[in-house]
Formats: C-alpha cells, structure tokens, sequence
C-alpha cells in the first residue's frame, strides 16, 4: 500500500493566498520527512477553494525541494492546455527528477477557465480525447504530428524524448481523473490507472475499477497490464487522540473554505449548478475517509484497498486550515498509521 498526500492549497476564510501556497509547500516537505510516498498537486483557477493554478509548475519546485518522494498532479486540466506544451512539462520533470514525477490529468469542468484560456467549451464537451490521445504520442513516440479537429501541425521530433525503447526507459506515469462511466472508459481503453474523487465511497470505488478491468479486457488491453493498474483513491485524513477531536477540527474548519471556494466557481456558458451543502460535505467525508485515531485510519484505508482493490491513497491533511496543526496530521500518519499498514 502506498500513502501520499493530496495537496490543495486550500485559502480558508482570513487568510490569503500566500499563507495557503507556503501551507502547500511545507506540508509536501514534511510529506517527505514522514514517510509518506507521494504528494499530490491539484490545480484551480480564479477560486479559493485552491491557489495553485499551475500543478505542473509546483511540482517542479517541490522536486528540487524533495529526494525520495514522487511528485505528481492531481490534475493538470488538459482543455485549458496545449497537449504538446503538457507532454514537453512533463518529460523534463520525468528526466530532471529519475523518475518521480507523475503526471495526473483531467477535463476539470465548464468552468469560465475555457474562456479565459481560449478554449472554448468544445474543448470541455468533446476535445478531450484528441487532447489526450495527442499527449499520450507526445510521451511515448519519437516524433509527432497532428491532424484532428483542433491540433494541427506538421511531424516534429519530440525532444526531450520522455522514454527510450533502446534501454526500455519508460515515460512519466499517466493518471487519469475518472467521475464517470466515460472516463472510466477512455482511461481503460488506453491502460492508465484512475484517480478517482474523495466524494465517492468504497462501494462506488470498487464499482469503477470494476468497470475499468471489464473495459480494459475489451480493448484488449494485456492481462498483466489490467492485474498490475494502480489506482490512487483520493480521501481525507485528520488524526486525533478521538475521532470526537478530528470530527470536531474538520467540522470547524471546513464548511466555511468549502462555502467560498465552491461558490466562486463561476460556469462558462452560464448553466445552473447545484453547490453541494458544506457542513453535509463536511460530515461525508469524515464518514467516509480515515478521520479519528491512527488504529482507526489505519484500518480505514486497509478495508477500502480490501474493497476496491485500490492501493494507493492521495489523503488530504490540510483540513485544519492550519499549518502547525497540517504538520502534526502529517507526522502523525507517517508516524502512527503507516507502520499498521507496512
């Protein structure tokens, strides 16, 4: 089993943008201290519920802070890039870290981004594939040219090449976000393990990876390539001497950066959307994610691989809002709970 921690760089209500992306980068420093396997990055734009608006771009930064941890993006929203510029991002992080970089992509959703960033809403509702498709050449072929409905251009080398098929060098790892029977599809059809969201539960979980093998075997994926996917399950996790304690920290905390931060999604074409209530929010997720003592985290995250069959977590530890209070969590799961689970 793998942990990690899923980094939003959340700006709770008071504080400001830098407080949030300093609480980012610390945390990820003490990731590494901890024990931990990984740090997760995600990306938003225009809205507090995260300040980084660039996950590739943090990642790069938290390489050269960091040894032994992988780094990967949790999700770098492919509509609002260039493919290309995405797949170039990537091989140097792959190449310049040995290796500890994965690259987590995703559509994000019909945010007023696709506006700013000239994509437009087609790139949201149907450009997604060829983008993805167009990545994926990008990280494993020599040279690459394109013909599609939105890229366009003439074969050029690919360099830095990302993998070498002389030394069987392979690429940065590919993770693709996964909400929907869709999505799961379009990641099976092309053997990238899943992300999949921390509003979900085990059962959803396991019916999604369910999904996923059953496609997979269909687009003729190889058999050891289905048993061997690594899934990332993302969650919550605040550790506390009582699961009365964490309940309470969260509860506290959270209902008011989820109440901002929701509420300042902003859609493209003005379509209605239903924000979700942020103390139930709040309650879900400590019902469903490892939010209590350290033997109940533990045994928490084992039944859900159990379950699922999901063996790596991306766990939200910033919670609090705090960042004395995020690196406690962080030593305490590294601490208390990754030795029950090793």
């Amino acid at each position: 089993m793998h942990v990690g921690s899923f980094v939003l760089a959340a700006q709770f209500p008071g504080q400001g943008p830098g407080e949030a992306l300093h609480r980012a980068v610390r945390s990820a420093e003490v990731a590494e201290q901890s024990g931990l396997d990984a740090v997760w990055l995600a990306e938003h734009h225009f809205v507090p519920y995260g300040t980084c608006p660039s996950a590739v771009t943090l990642a790069a930064l938290l390489l050269g802070r960091t040894h032994r941890i992988r780094v990967g993006t949790a999700v770098s929203v492919l509509p609002t890039a260039h493919p290309v510029a995405l797949g170039e991002q990537a091989a140097l992080l792959h190449l310049t870290s040995g290796g500890r970089f994965s690259l987590g992509i995703g559509r994000g959703g019909p945010w007023v981004d696709l506006e700013v960033f000239g994509a437009g809403l087609q790139a949201y509702e149907h450009g997604f594939p060829e983008s993805l498709d167009l990545l994926l050449r990008w990280l494993s072929e020599p040279s690459v040219a394109a013909s599609g409905e939105r890229f366009s251009f003439r074969e050029v080398p690919v360099v830095p090449r990302p993998c070498e098929a002389l030394t069987e060098t392979p690429g940065p790892e590919v993770v693709l976000a996964c909400t929907s029977p869709g999505s799961v599809r379009l990641a099976a059809e092309r053997g990238l393990p899943m992300l999949l969201g921390m509003h979900v539960g085990d059962e959803e979980k396991a019916e999604m990876v369910a999904l996923w093998r059953r496609c997979a075997r269909a687009a003729g994926r190889p058999a050891e390539e289905i048993a061997e996917a690594a899934h990332v399950s993302a969650g919550v996790c605040q550790l506390a001497d009582r699961r009365t304690d964490a309940v309470e920290t969260l509860t506290k905390a959270m209902p008011g950066w989820l109440r901002e931060g929701l509420a300042a999604h902003v859609t493209v074409d003005g379509r209605a959307r239903t924000m979700r209530d942020p103390h139930a929010y709040t309650e879900l997720l400590c019902g469903l994610h490892p939010v209590g003592t350290p033997r109940l985290a533990a045994d928490r995250l084992a039944a859900t691989s159990e379950r699922t069959g999901i063996s790596r977590f991306a766990l939200l530890v910033e919670g609090s809002g705090d960042l004395a209070a995020t690196e406690e969590n962080l030593r305490r799961l590294g601490a208390e709970v990754l030795p029950q689970l090793r």
